[in-house]
């Protein structure tokens, strides 16, 4: 054996993020054998028969070598506890169970220690794996694994049904009785290890067999890895049935986060060699606050993360949007003495890493001192100068196309109804003559008074309101539970006609939806009542915005139009046609609190400036007095077209978000009149929506909350971004969109968002966990669109067969 040895540093920060801290050269080769590591020990057999148990702390000091197997060893264990701290060692032959104090103990007396035998002639063991207790262990032998009673050293309970030997095995952690294993079959099992019975049996997950299981106990989910680099992650929320959360392919990730850094070097040297990344280990990963995936706007809460150990190098998962934080290969640091490992056993410990691997064509062994905070820190994204924010922490500039929008009035005041009633009053009265006249001849208007104070009011008593309204405005319960219950159902048409789009009004009074059949119905928030039914589309009505006061809606069809009606009278008083945008329009909305008009036209972004005048000419109806004026247009960087768009109207923001063709999310500074950042591959598919974190009038958010938003695309489900950042903060994939571009919708709260699905079923997520909350089930056909009231806890789903659910919260 040799004397252990440092790695030198590599371009000159490798010292700084892996050291290797000793070298071990064994008779025989220990690769696809088990190997332990568990801070401040590492484990591994050398010569075969022999288990070697080297400190991490101090690597000077003297080898504890363990003897007692006659045959190899072929998996190697440290219990849980500290006090006392066991290992175990497995072969053909016998399971011993080692306590390592006294065994260091008969060492230093010159004794030979003892093992404990927990079994004998149990077979070829591939996994061992001890309870968090450290009471009972679980043996991976054959087809079947065996749990182990260390208390009496009898097995007390055989689990079989695999179709093939068991590779890896795991106990629960908030369930003792429960244990988890993985085999060559390509499948995972869930066993009550206390009855025997088999409680849950998975479909074939990968087309290589599964390697590695880690179950984590903060996000409650089992992370199977398989010799091809597959990761499958699944729910282990009780009530979730252990759905699978998403997939991960290992070498996809590693182009991706490549890509994404400039300067930096993929999986692919140059030499055109095809490399296969086998998952041969999994552990938990600590990353100092401030560099891990916790520091945006999600949670307060660190996302967790886990390493993954393959045969070329080491990873961390985020395992929230189940992206690469760091990535670290063996051959980027020529001085490591191994650079292919056979077999490889993780541990994380006060803000290091420990790795132990064995060769996979030598017979070293060795391990390596990771610091997990300056790999991060050498990978991180480049430095994007001042963070975006959807709330301003500026005025609107002067030389800025927003500069003259909120200055003056974008419409004129509508007349309520006792004025109107007035006027028309006035209109009907006869020609008379005075003696005495104030003006031309007709009579004056009748002497108002603006301000009357009353006095006859009580004091306690509330003062009544001119405009009473049905619907009293709340604040929304922002602990409330997710919109479930389904309350009401109805169709919007007497046939089937897809509704394409859906959007409350501020004050979540009314719901306005698009149909495929060039109408737009406006329903009242409870669906009761006869719908307002507005017409005038020769297509599809495509988009719907609603203004800030509710008082005018905006509509965009298929037949290149664009329509602005007044909602109370069901009349448009202003059409837009093809000789303004030549290009389809696929979005538009009220912006800056009504100032203007967004409008996406191909690859651009439009803002125009209207005037809107609901009055008439009875002797010339054709003519419109509202106008409208283009302030600025603004092109996407790649030339795309745009196929989402958002930005705020319920309070003043300077970005809008645009996702277009080239699969890029694109933010525009219209304060500055130009593109301030462009997130490259957001989907596998162009994003066909984007939704963002608005809040309502009705509920408060903290101000960092306003940075969510989400985008969606076919088959490529719900990605979570950060604004301030401009990274997917959390991925939702467990609904299927295979084929139709199904919505998506924020809660009020900021709690919750909620999507379509084919399934005929709506999916709602919890924004803190990465699996499905709540499906609502109760649909007919494929759900194209979600919309959460944003007064009241409430969610209307639409389907492509013309109906409407509305779910309401238990």
């Amino acid at each position: 054996m040799e004397e252990p040895q440092t790695s030198p540093a590599h371009d000159g920060c490798g010292g700084d993020i892996v050291t290797e801290r000793f070298r071990v050269q064994s008779e025989r080769s220990a690769s696809h054998v088990q190997l332990a590591c568990r801070a401040p020990h590492c484990a591994f057999p050398v010569d075969w028969t022999a288990l070697c148990v080297q400190s991490t702390a101090d690597p000077a000091q003297q080898l504890l070598i363990l003897k007692g197997h006659h045959q190899p060893i072929t998996a190697v264990a440290f219990g849980n506890m500290e006090h006392p701290l066991v290992v175990c060692s497995a072969s053909q032959d016998c399971v011993l169970m080692w306590k390592l104090e006294e065994c260091q103990e008969n060492a230093l007396q010159g004794t030979d220690p003892h093992g404990l035998v927990l079994g004998t002639r149990l077979g070829e063991v591939r996994c061992v794996r001890f309870s968090w207790d450290d009471q009972m262990a679980a043996v991976c032998t054959g087809n079947r694994v065996l749990v182990l009673d260390v208390q009496s050293q009898t097995a007390c309970a055989k689990l079989e049904g695999h179709q093939g030997p068991v590779t890896a095995a795991e106990f629960c952690a908030w369930q003792a009785h429960v244990v988890i294993s993985g085999s060559e079959d390509r499948s995972f099992k869930v066993w009550d290890c206390r009855s025997g019975a088999l409680v849950h049996s998975s479909a074939v997950l990968t087309a290589s067999p599964v390697l590695s299981l880690f179950i984590d106990g903060e996000s409650q989910q089992l992370v199977a890895g398989g010799a091809e680099g597959q990761l499958c992650i699944f729910s282990l929320v009780e009530g979730h049935h252990y759905r699978q959360v998403t997939r991960v392919d290992l070498r996809k990730e590693m182009g991706s986060f490549y890509a994404s850094r400039p300067g930096e070097r993929g999986l692919d040297r140059g030499d055109g060699v095809d490399v296969v990344l086998p998952v041969l280990s999994l552990a938990h990963c600590d990353l100092p606050p401030g560099l891990g995936p916790g520091r945006g706007c999600l949670s307060q809460e660190r996302t967790s993360c886990v390493w993954v150990g393959s045969s070329t190098g080491m990873f961390i998962l985020n395992l929230a949007n189940f992206e690469l934080e760091a990535a670290l290969h063996y051959q980027d640091f020529q001085d490591l003495s191994i650079q292919v490992a056979g077999s490889c056993a993780l541990m994380s410990s006060c803000g290091k890493a420990f790795c132990l691997l064995a060769s996979m064509f030598g017979n070293e062994i060795t391990c390596l001192e990771v610091d997990p905070a300056a790999l991060v820190r050498s990978q991180q994204h480049p430095h994007l100068g001042t963070p975006l924010s959807v709330l301003p922490s500026s005025g609107v500039s002067p030389t800025s196309p927003l500069y003259f929008g909120a200055a003056k009035g974008t419409h004129i005041k509508l007349a309520g109804r006792h004025q109107a009633a007035a006027q028309s009053v006035l209109q009907d009265q006869p020609l008379v003559f005075h003696s005495r006249v104030r003006s031309s001849g007709y009579t004056a208007a009748p002497h108002m008074t603006m301000f009357s104070p009353k006095t006859s009011v009580k004091r306690g008593c509330q003062r009544p309101s001119r405009r009473r309204s049905t619907h009293p405005c709340q604040e929304y319960p922002s602990d409330s539970p997710a919109p479930t219950r389904l309350r009401r159902q109805l169709s919007v048409a007497q046939g089937l006609v897809a509704v394409r789009c859906m959007q409350f009004s501020g004050d979540g009074r009314r719901l306005a939806c698009g149909l495929a059949d060039h109408l737009a119905l406006v329903f009242d928030a409870h669906l009761t009542g006869a719908p307002a039914v507005f017409s005038g589309h020769d297509g599809a009505v495509s988009a719907l915005g609603w203004s800030h006061d509710a008082q005018w809606l905006l509509s965009a069809s298929l037949d290149g139009t664009v329509r602005v009606w007044l909602a109370r009278s069901r009349e448009p008083v202003l059409c837009l046609g093809t000789d303004v945008f030549p290009e389809p329009v696929h979005h538009v909305q009220f912006y800056y609190l009504d100032s203007f008009m967004l409008v996406s036209s191909g690859p651009e972004l439009q803002l125009l400036r209207h005037h809107l005048d609901p009055r008439r000419d009875e002797l010339r109806r054709y003519k419109q007095r509202s106008r409208c004026t283009r302030v600025f247009r603004l092109p996407t960087t790649e030339a795309a077209e745009i196929t989402g768009l958002s930005a705020p109207n319920e309070f003043y923001s300077h970005l809008v978000l645009a996702a277009s063709r080239s699969r890029t999310v694109e933010v525009f500074d219209l304060n500055a009149g130009r593109s301030a950042a462009v997130i490259q591959g957001v989907h596998s598919r162009p994003a066909h929506q984007i939704c963002q974190n608005q809040g309502s009038p009705s509920t408060t958010q903290p101000p960092q909350a306003y940075n969510l938003f989400a985008t969606t695309a076919v088959g490529d489900g719900v990605r979570l971004w950060d604004l301030r950042t401009l990274r997917c903060e959390r991925r939702f994939e467990g609904h299927p969109t295979r084929c139709f571009p199904c919505g998506i919708a924020f809660s009020p709260c900021g709690r919750f968002v909620a999507c379509g699905a084919e399934d005929r079923n709506a999916y709602v997520y919890d924004v803190g966990s990465s699996t499905f909350s709540h499906r609502l089930p109760g649909h007919t056909d494929t759900v194209s669109g979600v919309a959460f009231s944003p007064s009241a806890p409430q969610l209307v789903t639409a389907t492509l067969d013309g109906k409407l659910q509305l779910f309401v919260a238990e």
